[in-house]
């Protein structure tokens, strides 16, 4: 899934070497994270979901896009979130709450499948426990970055633009 967006950063002058206390290095732990974070903020908020999924709103993609964007890069539908601890993940707790919502969100990708609509999500009998566990990871997750946790989720536009404006410079 490729999103487009500006070449050009908005941030200015001397850019960071560590994100939080956790040092830019190659790996792409900050893209990694960024994408978790999307997510989990959009499998989270069941008022975004109802405004934005269920009316069809363009920039967000859907549940399966940010189903994906959950385990993409990090492959945290074949291990524990345990393993990125200190690169993706500040701490054990915050590994172990990803990996609940992971758990809970695949389980129902898995029953209602990938091409479901929307509303096979959102009328799931599981739904209301994954929507809480991604709560629950994205709460801890957007506090530990300092932002706000009751932010709107970011279009993927915004997030292709922030995550391009955190990388590395040589």
């Amino acid at each position: 899934m490729a999103v487009q967006g500006s070449d050009k950063s908005s941030r200015r002058g001397r850019r960071s070497t560590t994100m939080g206390a956790m040092p830019l290095n190659d790996m792409p732990w900050w893209r990694w994270r960024a994408n978790v974070r999307s997510a989990l903020h959009m499998l989270s908020d069941p008022v975004f979901q109802q405004e934005t999924w269920v009316a069809g709103l363009p920039g967000y993609g859907d549940v399966t896009d940010a189903v994906y964007r959950l385990v993409e890069d990090t492959w945290l539908d074949n291990w524990s979130a345990e393993k990125y601890v200190g690169t993706i993940f500040r701490d054990s707790q915050e590994a172990a709450l990803v990996d609940v919502a992971v758990l809970r969100v695949l389980r129902i990708l898995h029953q209602v499948g990938a091409d479901a609509p929307v509303g096979a999500y959102l009328e799931h009998h599981g739904w209301p426990e994954a929507v809480r566990a991604a709560r629950d990871a994205h709460v801890r997750m957007a506090t530990a970055d300092g932002e706000d946790p009751e932010a709107p989720p970011r279009s993927l536009e915004v997030l292709a633009i922030l995550t391009r404006g955190l990388e590395p410079q040589e």
